[in-house]
């Protein structure tokens, strides 16, 4: 006995709702639809369905059985629609989405050069400073900071990140170089809506804190208030890659390292789901490696080595 085409024998009869309606929507003779459900049920051990000379009806056994059976044709069916799609170079319309500043400096180069590689992709990336819900808004994969709350969806982990207080050289020159979060209280600090507000986090002994800072500007965004920082005006709290170069380049200095809260991963995440599409699985391992390579190494650690910053 074939037990596929039993099974799929099984789901016609159920979905139908006679052995007549069945046979005739698979195109087989009435006679071998009874026989192989006849040989189904003497393989399983069970009757699968009250039959009367009027009605057919599923069994307890029968019902339970069906789930099953649907679970397991859609799961080969899917099974060879991969295999179909892997056969050939993934193809379609694939949406992403990131973090502003993130997806411009990492997500986007990762997303064009993968559109270079497969002329059949096309690809629209969201950049928005929000959480986004990837099934309700339509979205293939997205690119988060921070720790998931949301179990629905498959992460992989492809760095980490650290929240850092930075300033000017010329700055703390000045001011001097806070040697705990509350020097902070008689700083000028820039604000940054989108970082915290008013209230910066920090970590002592393994317990969290914050300090309410003040100072007289604030912004909406990252860039605006990233330059306010290196133009010598105060203190400023960010990410670690939206002022990364500056680190590098020494226009900017890191303080109060000691303090700063456990770093944050950063993820690849996507719809749970027992089989994705070709052009998700290889966006998704394509930017894995991509984003894996740009971030080794350069935002856990303090990523200012050689920079011009007074000593205290």
């Amino acid at each position: 006995m074939d037990k596929l085409k039993a099974m799929a024998t099984f789901v016609q009869i159920a979905e139908a709702g006679s052995l007549s309606a069945a046979a005739r929507a698979s195109g087989a003779s009435l006679p071998a639809v009874v026989r192989t459900l006849a040989a189904l049920e003497a393989e399983l051990g069970v009757r699968l369905f009250n039959r009367t000379t009027r009605r057919i009806a599923l069994t307890g056994e029968g019902r339970h059985y069906l789930e099953s059976c649907r679970n397991l044709l859609a799961a080969l069916g899917e099974a060879e629609s991969a295999l179909r799609d892997e056969a050939g170079d993934p193809s379609g319309l694939l949406t992403v989405t990131a973090p502003v500043l993130f997806g411009q400096m990492y997500v986007a180069p990762a997303v064009t050069a993968f559109v270079q590689r497969h002329a059949g992709m096309r690809c629209r990336l969201l950049l928005l400073d929000r959480v986004t819900n990837l099934l309700e808004e339509g979205i293939d994969v997205g690119v988060r900071i921070g720790h998931l709350e949301d179990s629905t969806l498959i992460a992989h982990p492809v760095g980490r990140v650290r929240r850092m207080v930075v300033a000017s050289p010329d700055y703390l020159a000045r001011q001097g170089i806070p040697a705990h979060p509350r020097d902070l209280l008689q700083a000028n600090c820039v604000g940054f809506s989108a970082g915290g507000g008013p209230w910066w986090r920090f970590e002592e002994k393994g317990r969290s804190f914050t300090v309410p800072v003040t100072g007289n500007l604030e912004f909406n965004h990252v860039a605006p208030a990233v330059d306010a920082c290196l133009a010598g005006l105060g203190f400023g709290m960010f990410i670690s890659y939206q002022v990364a170069p500056h680190l590098a380049a020494g226009r900017l200095c890191v303080v109060l390292e000691a303090f700063e809260t456990p770093p944050r991963p950063i993820s690849v995440v996507y719809p749970h789901a027992r089989l994705q599409p070709a052009r998700v699985r290889v966006f998704v391992a394509w930017v894995r490696e991509a984003l894996e390579a740009a971030l080794a190494g350069r935002h856990d650690e303090t990523a200012a080595e050689g920079s011009p910053c007074p000593s205290r």
